[in-house]
């Protein structure tokens, strides 16, 4: 039987790497941070790190690295169990609290990844007589949780409140018994923050819960750092905040939905990704325990990401490349042709630089683009190099 499903794959990679469209993963052989060393896949050699989700460059802490390693020796490396059996440690629930105090919640609860948080939340919640009400744009994990609901499903054009309203008021008039709107913080192919404020009015207004997934911001974006939704002022508003301890703090893996309490105490009796996955590793938690000390005790890595950034915007746009617009250390470099974004990546790279292209699916045809992400652990010499690299790789490209 496999013999004909082989060929089958076979000519769908093939199609695939035609398209340009192939996604090629590289090895590095050292940690995570603004500098690292690729060993397969590309440049041999140390080259600037521009693609990884570690904002404030506290992947490799030497604080946070120590934190785990006495973690290591106090909780022991796994749980081997789900939480409600034997998975639940002192560390679990003082994160958890920690989380929600820093988030402004009444409760947390945390999960393997932020993938799981989300495909946690909606089947929980929504049932057939309920409507969900979700950003066209929104992460892969808010479409497969939204797909493993029976509730009614609205999708509104991307940050676009007057279509949000619309879909209210048909939901509305459906006759929905829950509505909950749901929205990245942060767009994570583009860098857009949504407009949680107007949001959370429209919310009101239809009697609508309001559901954020702020991986791409929570430990750098708002004043404090506590994401989008302290950066417009509706912490109190927020019913549904779900995260990711994988990017900005500390960079290691696990997710969480901070909430309303009975939000939350609903999702450890029924949620599936919680009851049937093995708990967070201790290590992390712990490690996660001191990134939010980190956080609460200074501001300096939010500051240098936010002069990163500003550096390689200005600079990348005196330059004349095509950068979406805005303040987000997410800084998308629109190419446009997939196959032209791949060679100009791989350009990039053996100039020393390494960044990713992305094309469709990940994003709509004719959108390919460059996704480069700024880091507190960057130096102003680093960006420069960036900038350099990205000029002479299109003068390249172009010649």
């Amino acid at each position: 039987m496999f013999d004909s499903v082989r060929d089958d794959l076979r000519a769908t990679l093939d199609e695939i790497r035609a398209a340009g469209l192939h996604k090629p993963e590289r090895v590095i052989g050292t940690p995570q941070s603004a500098t690292v060393a690729v060993t397969a896949g590309g440049r041999p050699g140390e080259v600037l790190n521009f693609c990884a989700n570690n904002y404030l460059g506290l992947a490799d802490n030497p604080e946070v690295v120590t934190a785990a390693h006495e973690a290591l020796d106090r909780w022991g490396y796994g749980m081997a169990s789900v939480r409600f059996i034997c998975g639940t440690q002192e560390v679990h629930k003082e994160l958890e609290a920690r989380l929600s105090a820093f988030l402004g919640q009444e409760d947390t609860i945390l999960y393997s990844s932020c993938f799981d948080a989300n495909g946690g939340v909606f089947e929980t919640l929504l049932g057939p007589e309920d409507a969900v009400i979700s950003d066209a744009l929104n992460h892969a994990s808010i479409i497969d949780g939204i797909r493993l609901s029976k509730a009614r499903r609205f999708r509104y054009a991307n940050r676009d409140l007057a279509d949000l309203e619309q879909q209210l008021k048909e939901a509305t008039e459906g006759g929905a018994r829950r509505k909950l709107v749901v929205t990245d913080g942060v767009f994570s192919m583009d860098g857009y923050v949504a407009p949680l404020r107007e949001i959370c009015d429209l919310a009101d207004r239809y009697d609508a819960m309001v559901m954020v997934d702020d991986s791409h911001a929570v430990g750098f974006v708002g004043p404090g750092g506590r994401g989008t939704p302290e950066l417009h002022g509706v912490m109190d508003r927020v019913d549904i905040i779900t995260g990711t301890l994988g990017k900005a703090l500390g960079g290691a893996s696990g997710g969480y939905v901070a909430a309303r309490a009975e939000i939350v105490a609903l999702l450890r009796q029924r949620s599936r990704p919680y009851l049937f996955s093995n708990t967070l590793a201790p290590v992390i938690a712990a490690a996660s325990l001191k990134v939010l000390d980190l956080l609460e005790s200074a501001d300096d890595l939010r500051i240098r990401l936010t002069e990163n950034t500003a550096l390689f915007r200005r600079r990348m746009t005196e330059e004349g490349f095509d950068i979406l617009p805005g303040d987000h250390a997410i800084a998308p470099v629109m190419i446009g042709d997939a196959s032209e974004a791949a060679r100009m990546a791989e350009l990039l790279l053996e100039r020393g630089v390494y960044v990713i292209g992305f094309s469709y699916p990940v994003v709509p045809q004719g959108q390919a683009r460059i996704r480069v992400q700024l880091s507190a652990a960057h130096s102003i010499e680093d960006v420069n190099r960036a900038v350099d690299a990205f000029v002479a790789a299109r003068a390249e490209l172009e010649g």
